[in-house]
């Protein structure tokens, strides 16, 4: 149950505390005093889509936070998330909305992301708004309807599995099935691909090996010089010593004194090992001025190489790699088309065998689907007959289609709104106000089997007048006494019903327009039903009739 609401700097509300009853409140209020409102701080606090706009002008930021009571730990979005109501069974929604439109949510303090708050609120509180009956003149919203009712999850999800079993395979036949032109002609640019990589004979790594190489070549002569330059001051030539040589008599010269101390004999071999170090050092430099070969022939071919890499790269990857890689599609592709004819019996075979799986399920979907209806029409009926409707018959229409994602059953409401009539598709005659009351009656039915505490009805009476609006106040009262219920409403008779009473009321303070949200008594609510009644001219003769409506609805109160 919806405990308290609290609101801050949203629209025209700067602040309010809205303290929710158990049973029916009603709120109540001029047109534009804000009662729409409070219904967007719920949504916001449920995770609904907001925007910066929502904040009133002047503030940074808006911020609501709505706390239940009541709350089962073992629903499956607390359990999802990781949150736990208090040990009394309280929990404690919260959202600030930045004026840079970021978010802030939390759940008892810990924080959490927009959808996990949504998915949390959903299994709390729902809200149906004014325009939900223009969701009945859409007939695919109508299996919807009766998969909720009938909670046939379960067949559902084994059909699909199977719908989406043969939803593969058909695709995997339309991509082998082409004309013979088409077949030709892929077939050909295939093969020339194939045969173009395949001559190239292409090497993973090479392209790297191939660029050091090629740079090597281009800086040949640089190379060389730097090789001989290197080579004469190490071991020199017939006229002058290398640094080799030079060691060894630096080595010589020390050795017959070596002996005479730890310091000459550290400094003896010091030189001993620089020798070595410096000879090893030659004999490298002068393999490798040997083995160098600078062929202008082969600086052409490493050249032609790495433009022959160039260009396949252009056409079929950014690397070598990737240029294999396509290779190998290209040869699956190839194989797959050559044997396209036998692959395709194949799957043909295996696409009947889907689509009896599909039909099979279908007809399990169906069966299930057909005995909700069967319930659901009785239900809808009967509480049509309670908001005297009682000439209205409802039934669900069921036609076979071609298997689709939902099922194998095109589902349509049907309705006749007077005797001797035919049924016919309801978004075909019924009138703004039965709308409302078939909507009403449906959302009733349906949140009898969910476990959500607390149902908001916003306008939801429009287009009701008169007899029918009172038995939409009583089947309001009807409801409120097993869910919690508020209502937003234009209609005395709803107002009347409700065991609490709020009244929205906009005004105006140092230059700006707010919005408050009043608890009224007796007195008051005499006075706001008179109101709402007569307009804005309140006579004893409206009061004393609001008075009436006030014991009337008491007295049925307490049938309940």
């Amino acid at each position: 149950m919806l405990e308290l609401l609290h609101i801050e700097n949203i629209a025209v509300i700067e602040q309010a505390d809205i303290q929710f009853r158990p049973g029916f409140n009603a709120l109540t209020g001029e047109t534009g005093a804000g009662k729409s409102i409070v219904i967007d701080a719920m949504g916001a606090v449920l995770g609904g889509r907001t925007s910066r706009d929502l904040i009133r002008t002047g503030a940074d930021r808006a911020f609501v936070s709505a706390e239940f009571s009541g709350v089962s730990a073992g629903l499956p979005g607390l359990a999802e998330n990781g949150i736990t109501p208090d040990e009394d069974g309280n929990l404690l929604l919260q959202r600030e909305i930045g004026g840079d439109g970021k978010n802030l949510c939390r759940a008892n303090g810990r924080p959490i992301t927009v959808a996990q708050l949504r998915r949390i609120g959903e299994e709390l509180l729902n809200i149906h708004g004014q325009h939900d009956g223009q969701q009945l003149l859409d007939e695919e919203q109508h299996g919807a309807y009766l998969d909720r009712f009938g909670r046939t999850e379960a067949e559902l999800e084994a059909y699909q599995r199977e719908y989406s079993a043969m939803a593969e395979l058909r695709a995997q036949i339309r991509a082998l099935q082409m004309d013979e032109a088409e077949k030709a002609r892929r077939v050909d640019s295939l093969r020339f691909q194939i045969d173009e990589l395949e001559r190239a004979e292409l090497i993973p790594g090479e392209e790297e090996e191939l660029t050091a190489r090629r740079d090597l070549l281009r800086n040949g002569e640089k190379y060389l010089e730097a090789l001989s330059g290197a080579d004469y001051c190490l071991s020199g030539d017939d006229e002058s010593a290398g640094a080799v040589n030079q060691l060894r008599d630096a080595e010589e010269a020390l050795s017959g004194i070596r002996t005479l101390g730890n310091d000459l004999a550290e400094l003896y071999k010091r030189l001993g090992e620089l020798r070595c170090e410096a000879y090893d050092l030659a004999e490298i430099i002068r393999e490798k001025r040997t083995e160098f070969d600078f062929s202008p022939a082969e600086l052409d071919a490493v050249e032609s190489r790495a433009d022959q890499l160039y260009r396949l790269k252009k056409k079929y990857g950014a690397t070598v790699e990737d240029c294999l890689a396509y290779l190998d599609k290209c040869r699956a592709e190839l194989d797959a088309m050559e044997t396209a004819d036998d692959t395709l019996i194949l799957l043909g075979q295996k696409l009947a065998k889907a689509e009896k799986a599909v039909r099979t399920a279908g007809a399990e979907l169906t069966k299930a689907r057909k005995e909700a209806a069967k319930a659901l029409e009785d239900r809808i009926q009967t509480e049509l007959r309670d908001l005297d409707m009682k000439k209205i018959r409802f039934a669900i229409d069921f036609a076979e289609k071609e298997p689709a994602a939902d099922g194998c059953d095109t589902i349509r409401f049907l309705m006749s709104a007077n005797v001797g009539e035919d049924l016919r598709p309801i978004a075909k005659i019924a009138s703004g106000g039965e709308l409302a009351r078939i909507m009403l009656a449906l959302k009733n039915v349906l949140a009898e089997q969910e476990a959500i505490g607390t149902l908001v009805f916003d306008e939801v009476d429009t287009g009701v007048s008169g007899r029918a609006a009172q038995k939409v106040a009583e089947k309001l009262a009807q409801v409120s006494r097993r869910k919690q219920v508020l209502c937003v409403t234009h209609l005395p008779q709803l107002a009347a019903m409700a065991d609490t009473h709020f009244s929205v009321e906009k005004g105006e303070s140092k230059g700006r327009t707010f919005t408050k949200v009043v608890q009224l008594d007796r007195e008051r609510r005499k006075a706001e039903l008179a109101r709402i009644t007569g307009g804005s001219k309140v006579t004893e003769a409206l009061l004393e009739s609001a008075g009436e409506l006030l014991d009337e609805a008491e007295a049925y109160r307490k049938t309940l």
